[in-house]
């Protein structure tokens, strides 16, 4: 039987989410800001996006296009109850919902749609309940097909509140009128060397000879990158009370202001590492591969891999530091180089428990403080203490990346979320 698959998408979420709170935001063009205080756009109403504002965005770009555009600071706590809800919802009709995103899960409907009177009918049911027990300004656009790449693809072709279907009859179809960036995988940086190498269209990855992929991508790369050309996706739905290997752990934050202060840099990378740290911790997961990217004016990226398996902060940054240190920037010193945006992240992970002990006092020792300063920070709050190089650093003002996952494990813990 051919696998029937959803993926559900909510229409601008974030600005539908805060029009749903506050009925004097309704039909108006909205943006929703960082909680940073910078002054970012992290999503726009369905208004503005029909005037041209597209997020994410600065605000000042969007208030020369929309003179009177209404912005609004991001609630991420309001957005997780109706996440919550509508998960809920989506497992009501299937046992296998993966959660994608905030405001995107997939479905395998294959064994359950005939009880719902088919895969349309489930869907409009979905629909109805989100405007019944959630809210009617807050809609969903849904993809269908056999795998999950064209399913996610679908979902995006008719918004808001649309419904597309993709089959092994119509795909050569769809794939003649999109862009390479539609689909799932390609962002602007794979857009503009596939284009290097005379690829342009999704039809012409189709085609590609996969040696030709192979030799600019890698192995690895290049056969993902001909699997989206053939629309060949053989993931499974991963139901979300299933637990998954956790690949690596990150954090990204963008400056509240631009800067070119070496030590403030350096005092947002300690920052995220120590934030890395405490997540390892919780997972019982220790890596070896420090990756750390910087971007402004000019960007730079690059890892480092270590034969010891660390999880303390201090050993992150220090890695960090001297990837840091070690860059040769384009166009001159350090001192020249503006940064607002960070990305520091640890992969390489292995259960802390497969380990062997070290042989060392002095490590011990350190895993000892470690424990101690994870309770104190679990019982009062992340940063609670902080190592002396942050005394009078910036503390970090937006929401860690990871932390609605966070928030739904322990939902699950609590029942929140009913499983």
């Amino acid at each position: 039987m051919e696998k029937v698959i959803l993926h559900i998408d909510f229409d601008s979420y974030f600005a539908s989410c805060e029009q749903q709170f506050n009925p004097k935001l309704r039909d108006k063009p909205i943006g929703v800001t960082a909680t940073n205080g910078r002054t970012c756009i992290i999503a726009a109403s369905r208004q503005a996006k029909k005037l041209g504002v597209k997020s994410p965005s600065r605000t000042w770009e969007a208030t020369k296009i929309i003179p009177d555009m209404i912005f609004v600071p991001a609630q991420f706590e309001r957005y997780w109850e109706i996440t919550q809800k509508f998960i809920n919802i989506c497992k009501d009709f299937s046992p296998y919902v993966e959660i994608f995103s905030l405001d995107e899960v997939f479905m395998d409907v294959t064994a359950t749609q005939n009880l719902f009177g088919g895969k349309y009918e489930l869907i409009e049911r979905i629909k109805e309940r989100i405007r019944n027990e959630i809210g009617e300004y807050i809609t969903v656009s849904v993809g269908i097909s056999h795998n999950k790449l064209l399913a996610k693809l679908g979902s995006g072709m008719n918004k808001p509140n649309g419904l597309t279907e993709i089959t092994r009859d119509n795909v050569l179809d769809v794939y003649s009128k999109i862009e390479l960036t539609d689909l799932c995988g390609i962002g602007e940086r794979v857009r503009k060397r596939l284009n290097r190498i005379g690829i342009y269209t999704p039809l012409e990855l189709r085609s590609a000879p996969l040696e030709k992929l192979v030799e600019e991508f890698k192995d690895v790369e290049g056969h993902f990158l001909k699997s989206l050309g053939m629309a060949d996706d053989t993931a499974e739905v991963i139901p979300y009370y299933f637990e998954t290997e956790t690949k690596s752990v990150g954090r990204s934050y963008c400056i509240p202001k631009n800067t070119y202060d070496q030590r403030i840099v350096l005092q947002h990378i300690y920052e995220l590492s120590e934030e890395i740290s405490i997540k390892l911790r919780r997972i019982g997961k220790k890596g070896r591969t420090v990756f750390l990217y910087l971007g402004g004016n000019r960007s730079a990226h690059g890892r480092k891999t270590i034969k010891e398996y660390i999880d303390k902060g201090s050993d992150i940054f220090a890695l960090c530091r001297k990837l840091y240190e070690e860059w040769q920037w384009d166009n001159g010193d350090r001192e020249n180089q503006m940064v607002r945006q960070i990305s520091v992240s640890i992969g390489n992970l292995e259960d802390s428990k497969n380990l062997t002990l070290s042989l060392f006092d002095n490590e011990e020792r350190k895993e000892k403080i470690s424990k101690v300063v994870d309770t104190i920070n679990d019982r009062f709050g992340d940063h609670t203490i902080r190592n002396g190089f942050l005394l009078y650093g910036p503390n970090l003002k937006t929401v860690p990346n990871g932390y609605m996952a966070d928030r739904f494990e322990r939902s699950k813990l609590v029942g929140k979320v009913d499983i």
